[in-house]
């Protein structure tokens, strides 16, 4: 039998995933399945707009309510304090600069469950994320870049994240 793929994350991701399935099965799913009862009342269900558009919603929270279930059951939480203080791992803020001038950036690594780049929750599965795993304040990590290109950054700052 096949190995089931594990989800790793911080706590908070866990919590997070946790909150959205929550969601889906007390709010989502009681209003989709009372739109689509109120489309049914219109009549002739092969010309209904909003009978279709409920369904295709109810396929679609399902879909996410089955990924999220198989997220949250195989889910590894990862404990940053239990690694190395100044050693990049998941859970850790990093802190570095490009080299030789470049501005400081700070991300913290999260599993690919909770990577929002916006948000400065970078993946452990991303090109910047594989390369600044376990390394430590004061290296130098060249991070590859798309068009066989990459940039040197400098680790200024290791710490857990909040």
């Amino acid at each position: 039998m096949a190995e089931e793929k594990t989800y790793p994350m911080t706590a908070e991701g866990l919590a997070k995933l946790q909150a959205e399935l929550d969601d889906l099965i007390t709010n989502k799913r009681p209003a989709i399945t009372s739109r689509i009862q109120e489309a049914r009342s219109f009549g002739d269900l092969s010309e209904n707009s909003e009978y279709q558009s409920a369904k295709d919603e109810q396929a679609f929270v399902e879909g996410r309510v089955k990924q999220l279930q198989q997220m949250i059951q195989f889910a590894q939480v990862i404990d940053a304090s239990s690694a190395s203080k100044n050693v990049v791992t998941l859970g850790k803020k990093i802190s570095f600069k490009e080299v030789p001038d470049g501005d400081e950036e700070t991300y913290t690594i999260v599993g690919s469950a909770e990577s929002d780049p916006l948000s400065g929750k970078i993946s452990n599965d991303s090109p910047m994320g594989k390369a600044l795993l376990d390394h430590k304040t004061g290296d130098k990590v060249e991070i590859p870049l798309p068009g066989n290109h990459s940039v040197t950054v400098e680790i200024l700052h290791v710490s857990k994240a909040k």
